[in-house]
């Protein structure tokens, strides 16, 4: 592995200096240039061949175990902590898998629905006529993340949004006091929300709202 490191990276450093920094002799580094590959080396350059391909042909999404039983599907004797090994110095890292999407589980009662006051009318003559509001949720790297937006209809262009671990109407609430902050008024007509329990909470009582 050390002088693996020294053929790679002697283009860069000087060999000398290479081999000092790692602790091995020059001379050695040379020998084994010379020397021919070991049958173990041999096996793990056509076990790392196949493997990528595997790997590739999974979209980047086998691990370990997954990659083993393929290969033992082509006739290859190979135990798991070496097929671990090829990984690790190919750096061959599976895609995390994508966790299911959030379902809402809760139905909401017929009188719970605001009129449809903007009865799709999804066009303004003005900015700060119509605004309409939704939350949704994104996959990132530290799990679900709710995101909340506010948009005027003049413009098409999101004038407030927030983002938060959990669906809250404190959530939608900041995405319009963003809004307002940002406009400086509130809209001259109304806010359109989706009928979601955030956008229908105490806290979303003093904007003018209608159902979806």
């Amino acid at each position: 592995m050390k002088f693996g490191f020294v053929a790679k990276h002697r283009g860069t450093w000087p060999v000398g200096m290479i081999c000092d920094m790692l602790g091995v002799s020059r001379s050695g580094f040379y020998a084994w240039r010379t020397r021919p590959a070991s049958r173990r080396t041999q096996t793990d350059a056509v076990l790392l061949s196949a493997l990528r391909t595997s790997f590739a042909l999974s979209d980047r999404t086998y691990g370990a175990r997954r990659l083993r039983y393929d290969l033992r599907d082509l006739g290859f004797t190979v135990g798991l902590h070496r097929v671990e090994r090829l990984m690790r110095v190919s750096a061959l890292r599976a895609r995390p898998r994508r966790r299911a999407r959030q379902r809402d589980p809760g139905e909401r009662s017929l009188h719970a629905i605001a009129p449809k006051l903007l009865d799709r009318q999804f066009t303004a003559t003005a900015p700060n006529q119509k605004w309409v509001a939704d939350c949704s949720y994104v996959w990132t790297a530290e799990g679900w993340l709710y995101v909340a937006v506010v948009l005027d209809l003049s413009s098409r262009r999101a004038v407030g949004w927030s983002m938060h671990a959990t669906m809250t109407a404190q959530l939608v609430t900041d995405a319009l006091l963003m809004a307002v902050w940002q406009r400086g008024t509130a809209p001259s007509e109304l806010t359109h929300s989706d009928q979601g329990s955030q956008y229908t909470s105490e806290r979303c009582t003093p904007t003018a709202s209608s159902g979806a």
